[in-house]
């Protein structure tokens, strides 16, 4: 006969046993297990094996290029990634630099890095580049021309939202809205030196390129 004592003890033991069982045929891993590095996955959709892996560090355009994003979605982020390289700096007339920049050398620059694509260096030149668009068309990627008071004319880059990326005279590289007093009493003309399309596939080489490198 067996006593309480050891009936409480074989109870236990069952307990345990069904416990386990439980656990293992579930098929769900133990928390104390290492939990599989998410972001060393292949992106969904693609081969095992094949393309870009998912990095913390991953670069921004391609992980939205993966995700399917429409060609001025990714203009505008490669846009606003320039933005933030140029931030803080100075204009100066004939710059050309982060030391000290002008309206034209900043859109040259910003073309040839982000799209490579080679633009004039001057306003009197990039007034003529791909087509003419009005206003209500702009896209990100276009160029907005303006006539301030002066000899000067002034550039800067449409980023969308009715903002554009320029080189300001008093306030260095920053974004300003097409919607202020001041540039809606200047504005002259738009430009789209290439379709958006195309744009958008030069971005698209040249940043996946830069990240491999």
């Amino acid at each position: 006969m067996i006593n309480p004592t050891s009936r409480r003890l074989v109870s236990v033991a069952l307990s345990c046993v069904m416990l386990a069982g439980c656990a293992a045929s579930g098929g769900s891993s133990s928390p104390d297990e290492p939990v599989d590095n998410y972001f060393a996955r292949d992106l969904p959709g693609l081969p095992e094996g094949y393309g870009p892996m998912m990095s913390p560090a991953d670069n921004p355009i391609r992980q939205a290029r993966q995700l399917g994003n429409p060609p001025p979605t990714l203009i505008r982020q490669a846009l606003l990634a320039q933005h933030e390289r140029w931030l803080g700096t100075p204009y100066r007339l004939g710059g050309t630099s982060r030391r000290g920049v002008d309206c034209s050398a900043l859109v040259q620059n910003i073309f040839a890095d982000t799209f490579r694509l080679e633009i004039p260096r001057t306003t009197a030149r990039q007034i003529h580049e791909g087509r003419r668009v009005s206003r209500d068309e702009l896209r990100p990627g276009d160029l907005v021309f303006f006539r301030p008071p002066g000899a000067y004319r002034h550039v800067g880059i449409y980023v969308g939202d009715g903002r554009f990326l320029h080189a300001s005279t008093s306030r260095g590289v920053k974004l300003s809205s097409l919607d202020n007093p001041y540039w809606q009493r200047y504005y002259w003309q738009s430009r789209r030196a290439l379709d958006t399309q195309h744009l958008a596939q030069r971005l698209d080489s040249s940043v996946i390129a830069s990240s491999e490198g």
